[in-house]
């Protein structure tokens, strides 16, 4: 595995995909465009990186110094190619002045807010199909993070559509929003601190799936 300056790391990138896997507050301030988010740190590491990537992509690394063997190693276990790493990580990209993407996150008052008043807002709860059954918001969509490159879910989503993008605790939701970023889709938010949070809101109207959890 190499380290590549930032001209060949963006020469190659042109073959590969891009996995940024620094913590997910730093991620949402600024990133190379079209990377996938998936924190090193998470204990669901393995599982959601393999939900949201195809193996036979090869990889490009954006981390934190000192954690790219880490990285390595563990896309390697399941079955990824890492083709190297960014020298200098996302601050000798940032400095190189080159254009950034980010996220924005918004508060869950902001979303009980807008809920009513804007007829394109679209709740869309990425988190498991069973988590989705035992509790979420009026309307909600759910689209799980392994259902995020499925052509047929992702064509459904409208031009005009306004997404706020929620999971458990806030970190899913930032994958997601990476993923569909990479597909073209940027009209977003990220709802901060996810479900936790929705539910403590009292004017969140929680609807329950019964059937699903039979």
């Amino acid at each position: 595995m190499n380290g590549f300056d930032l001209s060949a790391f963006l020469s190659t990138s042109e073959n590969a995909v891009i996995v940024d896997v620094r913590d997910t507050a730093l991620f949402k301030e600024g990133f190379i465009p079209g990377s996938i988010h998936v924190p090193l740190k998470a204990k669901q590491f393995t599982e959601w990186v393999t939900a949201v990537l195809d193996n036979t992509e090869p990889v490009l690394l954006v981390s934190e110094p000192g954690d790219e063997t880490a990285a390595a190693q563990l896309l390697g276990a399941s079955g990824f190619t890492v083709a190297g790493w960014l020298e200098g990580g996302f601050e000798s990209y940032k400095n190189s002045g080159a254009p950034v993407d980010m996220i924005i996150d918004v508060e869950t008052d902001e979303l009980m807010m807008d809920i009513p008043f804007d007829e394109h807002l679209v709740v869309m709860d990425v988190r498991k199909p069973i988590e989705f059954a035992e509790g979420h918001l009026k309307d909600a969509v759910n689209l799980p993070l392994n259902n995020l490159t499925d052509p047929l879910r992702i064509a459904a989503i409208e031009e005009h559509d306004n997404l706020y993008l929620h999971c458990g605790g806030g970190t899913r939701s930032v994958i997601a929003a990476s993923v569909l970023k990479r597909q073209g889709i940027h009209n977003l938010r990220n709802v901060a601190g996810g479900w936790k949070k929705i539910k403590e809101e009292p004017r969140a109207q929680i609807v329950k799936e019964p059937g699903m959890l039979n």
